[in-house]
């Protein structure tokens, strides 16, 4: 294994790079995996990364060991804890991370599966839980449009849990031209439509749109939609966190068509 001592180091600087800029990562097109989990789904799903790192500590966990013993072919650089901590985009670290050149999924044909479309989520957190959400919901395609958060950041790849690595993430979509071309309906959701979305047929292909944190859909965005419902709530909280709403909406989708199919 090799091991880095210096901040002169070339994989230093570049993981450092990748951890603190989203600038560097579009430019790159590369980004860094933290932790165990995230790794080893990656390697599950694509293969080796471009680079493997492990600390000095990492190296000696168990779970850390064991992963590099079933993979002898990928040899990690060996960084002090020190270092390590510096590329780390955690405050915590690991252990262990890798370099990957992201995914690029190609451009979308004619939508025949439901699908999530999203304007302007700009939470790291909201973004991941949506899709490991939509990825436990069994939906294949992620479409973000304008002014949300960085699908491949380091924290909303911690916050998704490896669903990443189950979806095909479209990033800078039209949104208007995937909702005009897909073949289904169209759904978003805001408070005061008449329409529950436990009341909306959902058996058939789904384009689910939702947005903003705290202004929702843009006037433009949600009159595309074929449908806008609500979710009743009779308790007194105002509203739901786009995470936890998307989350009702899909999986009262996955209920109907279980329930049609039984």
């Amino acid at each position: 294994m090799k091991k880095i001592t210096s901040r002169d180091n070339a994989t230093f600087k570049q993981l450092r790079l990748l951890a603190e800029s989203s600038r560097e990562r579009r430019k790159q097109g590369k980004t860094v995996l933290d932790g165990i989990h995230l790794v080893s789904a990656w390697f599950d799903r694509y293969g080796p990364p471009v680079l493997l790192a492990v600390s000095e500590s990492g190296a000696r966990q168990t779970e850390i060991r064991e992963f590099l013993s079933l993979h002898p072919q990928t040899v990690p650089q060996v960084f002090g804890d020190a270092l390590f901590k510096e590329v780390s985009p955690v405050t915590t670290p690991t252990g262990i991370l890798a370099l990957i050149s992201i995914p690029h999924p190609p451009p979308a044909a004619t939508l025949t599966d439901s699908c999530v479309l999203l304007e302007a989520i700009q939470d790291a957190g909201n973004l991941g839980s949506i899709l490991r959400s939509a990825a436990a919901a069994g939906i294949a395609d992620i479409f973000l449009g304008p002014g949300c958060a960085q699908a491949w950041s380091p924290r909303v790849l911690r916050a998704a849990m490896g669903a990443h690595f189950l979806l095909r993430v479209h990033e800078h979509a039209v949104l208007d031209q995937v909702i005009n071309n897909f073949d289904g309906i169209s759904v978003s959701t805001r408070p005061d439509a008449n329409a529950t979305i436990f009341e909306l047929d959902l058996t058939g292909p789904v384009a689910w749109v939702f947005g903003n944190e705290g202004v929702g859909l843009t006037a433009g965005t949600a009159g595309l939609t074929h449908h806008a419902v609500r979710i009743p709530m009779p308790g007194k909280a105002e509203s739901l966190n786009v995470a936890a709403a998307t989350s009702i909406c899909l999986f009262e989708e996955v209920r109907q068509k279980m329930t049609k199919t039984s």
